[in-house]
Formats: C-alpha cells, sequence, structure tokens
C-alpha cells in the first residue's frame, strides 16, 4: 500500500487539480485501469482518480481562499445567502474545464453535503 501512495499515485496524481478536469472520458478511463490494476496487485480498495481529484481541488480552494493576495481569490466570490460561491460564467469549453471554474464547483457540492 505505501509502494503504491509513494509512487503510483504521486505520479498519477502530479498537477492533477490543473490537468484532470481537461482529460477526454477515454483518457481518464485508461487511467483509472491502472489504479484498478494496481487494486488487483496490492488487494485492497483505492480510492477513484475522481475521487483524488475532488479532494485535491477542496485543497487548492481552501488555500486559495485564505490566501487574499493570490491571484485567483478574487473569483471566489461568496453569493449574497455566505454559504456558496459565485460560479464562473463560460461560453467555451476549454474555461468550462478550467482550474477555477471546477475548483468553485467542487467547493460547493462539499458545502452541499
Amino acid at each position: 500500500m505505501s509502494f503504491y501512495c509513494r509512487s503510483i499515485e504521486s505520479i498519477l496524481t502530479y498537477c492533477m487539480c490543473v490537468w484532470f478536469s481537461s482529460c477526454t472520458a477515454a483518457e481518464r478511463k485508461a487511467l483509472q485501469r491502472v489504479v484498478i490494476t494496481a487494486q488487483r496487485i496490492i488487494g485492497c480498495p483505492l480510492p477513484s482518480l475522481e475521487d483524488l481529484y475532488n479532494s485535491c481541488c477542496l485543497r487548492k480552494a481552501k488555500i486559495i481562499l485564505r490566501d487574499t493576495s493570490h491571484p485567483g481569490h478574487s473569483l471566489f466570490e461568496l453569493l449574497p445567502s455566505g454559504r456558496r460561491y459565485r460560479t464562473l460564467r463560460a461560453r467555451t469549453n476549454r474555461l468550462k474545464n478550467s482550474f477555477y471554474t471546477r475548483d468553485i464547483t467542487a467547493l460547493n457540492n462539499a458545502f452541499r453535503l
């Protein structure tokens, strides 16, 4: 288990917050196959790449929210209710799949839980 976390998972999750949202379904499936193969070899359940991506995004969002000097801090605008953040308007898929748009969505979904 520790070998998987230190080597395979660290390679798969390197800068995951940036590249995972722009992956196609076929690319995500191919990457998930690596996790499933490792799961079979180790013999214990492992988190999916989607779960790792969501936790990575939440961690980054919390860091950005705490740091007022971060360039993306102004993109996290609270709605009048004070419970959720305003999502960015996006016309293109490139912006819809960008880090900040996905990060705000992940943060809002975490509040819903």
